[in-house]
Formats: structure tokens, sequence, C-alpha cells
């Protein structure tokens, strides 16, 4: 008992002497504690996102979460150094009122609206990425470094500034910040030192991984969207091709793994650039060759192959790029016949002036002669022959005429159908159908005035030109059309030639004869190029010709034949919006002039919108156009209109069907006329199902558009 009286004494006493001492230690210990349980927390969770996160801005976004969540910062930034500029920039930071900001990685690739912050050794941040080291302020009101002048977006009373560092090379800061003064304590610049490591190394791993990205993707798009074919051939065999390649091949990626490369690819085999059976692809020194493609539907084209050695994958391979020479290779030929058509039309030119005067005498001298002759004159047939003969030598001499003076004719606007209804009047068709009785001339021609700038003579030749060559191609008979039609070209049309979008009116004539053989089908427009049998009409220039015409009139040429089966040819005559002084058509404007009704024009090509918006004012018509069928549909839901154009094909966007369905929801009585540079297609009917009045071809013509506007207006 007395011992334990002794010690409970002893106790008593050391309780009352070291209670406070013992109290401090415990609490230095467990805050200690707490700090590496913080410090170890924090850094689980930093390491988790830099295991397992690869993207920037999730990076950026859950370290600044992370550390305002778990310390005693409630600001923080990151800021990284442009090397090129020397300038630190802004990648991340947080905001007051909970919105953070992470740069789009594009932007800081590109340098594209980066917002500058600090040069090197400005400003706190500037200074500890110079010195590679923190710097703390504490009172930021009492600091000579703190630029009070730079606005921020946070209130700061103590400041801290961490390099991040990354190889000993500093590439950013972290910066933190609190907004009062004194708040970071020396455990707190340990924990932010730790953590700012931990940031270098997570925005390194992002910014590497998003590096790679940003390459892939841009060689992924510089071969992806290539015209020309492009793949890499290890050992004879493809590991990669693009959609150009597989495009023309024929072959699906599949299908060419098992396709050895020269069975696809070979070089010419005649050429200077190296010898015989020589393979320029067995060389390693990169180069440049003509060879020649085998598709898979076993067609055989020219292309140019380029190629260089690398290592891909480890092993040694070859990148091949291949580019189609089938389009050069047309336009090459077509430029020498060009050029051979221009030097043979300046030759013609020279004889027909000769020829001129020549002929001037053979054909004036008989007139005189027989103005003084009795008829029963045994010269007098004689005479009438040379004067015949000349007359005729005089055509050709005009044709020659018109090959060589090139645009030199007065330009008047005429109504295409109406031409062509003169000419099936004229002694000359007539002539040709006395000479041809078993061709039957057809024709069909669009409603309405078709008008162009031209000369009516040489479009008249143009014409007569074609019927000729189509009836004489038709020796035992057949059907020979002739059509006209108005035709919009929202893209360019290759045919014959290359036809530049536009609004145009078409003349076609086709027939059902012979055909022209495809060796002859380049050559057709050649001066003195002709197929005809000796002793049959023909000079060799009456296509030469159409084609002088038709480029003086700045329009196009198509031409396709089938031997045994016809040949067609359609001449594109740009439209003009000029009226005919002389139109003959029967109506007046007064017959379709509107009343101040007001109409909305739905387009997504500008000069369409601008045409029909000009055509409908002149006609007495209150005007608005929009460009796409979602214009339209808000517009209406705040504005009505008497009657809506509607273009069918708007891209990108709802078409016209569309626009209309929708439009109904909301006008379910809303009156419409439908437009298209394409033929009458099936959504088309449909929507002349739901209640379209009318369906007007582009391009738009005055007299084509006033009367279905007015139509659609008075049902």
């Amino acid at each position: 008992m007395k011992d334990n009286f002794g010690e409970n004494i002893s106790l008593k006493l050391l309780n009352e002497e070291d209670n406070t001492l013992l109290l401090d230690n415990i609490r230095t210990v467990y805050n200690k504690f707490q700090d590496k349980l913080t410090q170890l927390s924090i850094l689980r969770e930093l390491g988790n996102v830099l295991f397992y996160v690869n993207d920037f801005k999730r990076i950026c976004q859950s370290v600044m979460d992370i550390t305002i969540n778990n310390t005693v910062a409630r600001n923080c930034s990151i800021m990284l150094l442009d090397f090129d500029t020397n300038k630190l920039f802004l990648v991340a930071a947080t905001s007051p009122h909970g919105k953070s900001f992470v740069i789009d990685t594009r932007k800081m690739f590109s340098k594209e609206d980066v917002q500058y912050t600090f040069s090197y050794g400005e400003g706190v941040a500037g200074e500890s990425i110079q010195k590679k080291q923190p710097i703390l302020i504490e009172d930021v009101s009492r600091s000579e470094i703190f630029d009070k002048s730079k606005q921020t977006n946070v209130e700061i009373g103590t400041l801290l500034s961490v390099p991040l560092i990354i190889e000993d090379s500093a590439c950013g800061v972290f910066t933190l910040s609190h907004p009062q003064p004194h708040m970071f304590k020396p455990n707190d610049m340990n924990l932010f030192m730790i953590v700012a490591n931990t940031v270098a190394l997570a925005i390194n791993s992002a910014l590497s991984f998003e590096t790679l990205k940003y390459s892939e993707e841009k060689y992924r798009a510089l071969t992806e969207y290539s015209n020309d074919g492009i793949t890499i051939i290890q050992g004879g065999r493809h590991m990669y091709a693009n959609p150009s390649y597989k495009c023309m091949t024929g072959y699906s990626f599949k299908e060419l793994k098992d396709i050895p490369f020269d069975r696809i690819l070979s070089p010419l085999e005649h050429t200077n650039g190296y010898a015989h059976r020589m393979n320029p692809l067995d060389s390693n020194i990169p180069g440049t060759f003509e060879g020649s493609l085998v598709s898979k539907a076993g067609k055989k084209f020219s292309v140019e192959i380029s190629h260089a050695s690398f290592i891909y994958m480890g092993r040694h391979s070859k990148i091949i790029s291949v580019r189609d020479l089938r389009e050069r290779k047309e336009l090459e030929f077509k430029l020498h016949q060009a050029q051979k058509m221009e030097a043979l039309g300046v030759i013609a030119g020279g004889v027909a002036h000769d020829l001129n005067n020549i002929l001037s005498g053979i054909t004036s001298y008989p007139d005189l002669l027989l103005m003084d002759m009795a008829d029963d004159n045994s010269l007098k047939k004689p005479l009438l022959t040379i004067k015949k003969s000349g007359e005729k030598a005089i055509a050709t001499v005009q044709d020659l005429l018109t090959l060589a003076r090139r645009g030199a004719a007065a330009m008047e606007v005429i109504d295409v159908n109406q031409l062509i209804d003169d000419y099936i009047e004229s002694p000359e068709h007539k002539k040709i159908k006395a000479h041809h009785p078993k061709v039957r001339v057809l024709k069909k021609l669009e409603a309405g005035s078709l008008n162009i700038l031209g000369s009516p003579y040489h479009l008249t030749k143009t014409l007569l030109n074609l019927v000729l060559n189509a009836a004489e191609a038709m020796p035992a008979g057949g059907d020979l059309h002739i059509t006209t039609e108005a035709r919009h070209l929202d893209k360019p049309l290759q045919g014959y030639e290359l036809i530049e979008e536009g609004d145009y009116v078409s003349i076609t004539v086709s027939d059902t004869g012979e055909g022209i053989p495809p060796d002859s089908l380049d050559r057709v427009f050649e001066p003195f190029y002709t197929k005809k049998k000796f002793g049959r009409s023909g000079t060799g220039l009456g296509l030469p010709v159409v084609w002088g015409t038709v480029k003086d009139h700045r329009g196009f040429v198509d031409v396709t034949s089938v031997e045994g089966r016809g040949t067609t040819f359609t001449l594109y005559y740009p439209v003009t919006r000029q009226e005919s002084p002389h139109d003959k058509s029967f109506l007046t404007i007064d017959a379709y002039k509107g009343k101040g009704e007001k109409i909305l024009v739905v387009d997504d090509v500008m000069e369409q919108r601008e045409i029909a918006t000009m055509i409908l004012a002149k006609l007495g018509y209150q005007v608005t156009a929009v460009s796409s069928g979602e214009e339209a549909i808000e517009y209406l839901k705040d504005y009505s209109a008497d009657l809506i154009i509607l273009d069918m094909i708007m891209d990108p966007g709802i078409d016209g069907l569309e626009t209309y369905k929708q439009v109904l929801k909301i006008h379910p009585k809303q009156k419409a006329v439908i437009t298209s540079g394409f033929s009458e297609t099936k959504r088309v009917r449909e929507a002349q199902g739901l209640g379209v009045t009318a369906y007007i071809r582009k391009p738009y013509f005055l007299e084509k558009i006033g009367l279905a506007v007015r139509k659609a207006l008075d049902d």
C-alpha cells in the first residue's frame, strides 16, 4: 500500500509539472502526422491522375481541384515558358466564381490567342523560373517584386511561385495564392514543392501525349486527305494504304495485304530515265518516274510514282506516292489540240484573205457578162456554173474567216428557240432535207424565252453544220433530234471539256447514225480533219467552225458518240438576263406582273438569290431572300409570306422538301414553288404532293418565273 501511494503521488506531481509540455509534444507529432497524411493523400490523388489520365485539360483541371480542396491555397494557376519568346503564358487558372480556365492545346501549339503574362525574370513568376527556386511573398502589399500594375482576376494577399522543373530545365511555374497575407506556413511550402514536382511530371507526360496525338493527326490528315495515293511497302507487301490509293486500285486494304506490290504498280518499259527492265523502286535513292497502275477491274492507266526509303516498325520500307496522270495527259492533249487549232486558224485566215480577193472576180464578172447576154446564148449556162461554183467557194472562205476572226461578231439578244424555228424554215435546211429524205428531224424546245447574247449568222451556221453532219451520218435514214434546255450547273461538269458552273441555254443535236470512232473523237474539231470520202460534201471546216463560234460566245462543247448507235453534240451558251428588243412573245409583262405580294426566296447560292430577287422586284413583288432552309423556318416563325420559292438542293443543311414540311407545321396553307438546276426528281414530286404549286427549272427567266409565281398566287 505504501508503494502504491508513493507512485500515485509521483504521477500527480508529473502531471502538474509536465502536462503542458507533453500535450505540446503530442500536438506537434499529431500535426506532423496530419501533414504527412495530407501530403500522402494529395500525392496519391495526383499519382492516380498521372497514371491513368493523358488528357492535358483533365490533368490541369484535376491538379487545380486537388490543390484547392486539400491545401490552404484558395487560387492557383499554371504558366508555361514559350522558349521562342522567353515569355510565360497562362495555360490554366482557377476563378473565385468557380469557373476554371484551361487552354485549348491546339491554340498552345499554334500560339493562337495565347495570354502572355511575364517575361523571363519579370515579377514573382519570372524570377522563380529564372532562379529555379520557389519564391514566397507573405504580404504582397509590402513586396517590391510583386507587380501591382498587373491586373488579376483574384484577390491576392499571400503568393507562392514554384518552378516546374523537368530534367533540370525550368519549363513553367505553378503559382498559388490566398486572399489573406501570411497564410502559407513552412509545412505548406514543402507540400507545394512536392506538388509542383508531381505537376511538372504530369504536365510533361500530358504534353508529350498531346504532341504525339497532334503530330499523328497532322500526318494522318496529310495522307488520308491527299489526292495522291500513298502506300507503305515492306518486303514487297502493302503495310498501309490511304483512301486515294485504295480508290485508284479498287482494292480494300484487306485485299491489298495479300497482293504483291509489283502486280499493281510497275515502271514504264520504255523510258529514257533508266535502262530497260531496270526498276527504279529497287534503288534506295528517292526519285520520281512515270509508271502504270493496273486496277482491280483490270484497267491500266498512267501514273507518276514518287518513292523514298525509310525504317518502319524496325524494318527497311518504302513510302510510295502515286499520282493519276490521266487528267493531266488529257489536258496536255487538249492544250496541244487548242494550240494546233489556233495556229491553223491563223493560217486559214491568211489563206481566206487571199482567196477572197481572187474569188471576187470569179463571182462578179459572170454577173456583168450575164447582164448583156441573151437568154439563148450558149455561154450563159457555163457562166452560171462558174458563178455558182464561186459562191460555194466564197461560203468555204467565209468558214475560214469565221475560224480565224474569233470574237469579231457583233452580239445581240437572241431567243434560241426562235433561232431554231427560223432555221427549220430556212432554204438551207430544206435543201438538207431534200438531199436526205429518209432523215426525220424532230425538235423538242423548252417552253419560254431562252435568251443568250450572240451573233445570229454564226449561231445559225453552227446549227447548220451540226444538222448537216448528223444527216450525212445516216445515209440509210434515221432520227435527228434538236433539243433546247435551260441548264443550271451548281458545280463544274466534266464532258468533252470541263464545263464551268453557271446558268446556260443548251442546244443539243443528236442522231442515230454511224457514230464516231474513239480514235477520231479527239480530233473532230481539228481544221481540215475529215473522214468523209472524196466526192462527198465536206471540207473539214464544219466542226472547227462550231468550236470557234461556241468559244467566241464564251460557251462550251460536249460530244459523245457510240459507233453504230449515233452521236450527240451539246452546246452550252451562257444565259443573258437582257430582254430582246424584238421579243416575239405573245404575252406582255402585265399578264404576270405582281401586286405587291410578299415573296420569300430560299437559295443557298448568293447569285441565284440576287437574280430571283431582281426579277421578282422588277415584276412588282416585295422580296426577302435567305440562304438556307433553317433561316427560312426561323423567318417564318415571326413573319409571313404570300409565297416561298424554295431551292430543292441546299448544301449544307436541309433541302427544299424538308424545309417545306417544317414550314407547313408553322403555316399549314403556305403556298410554295420549288426550283432546281436538275431534272424533276422523286423529292420534287413529293413536295408537289404536299401542296407545292409549281416546279421551275433553273436558270431563272423573267417570263418563266413570272408565270409560275402568278399561277401559284392565283390558285
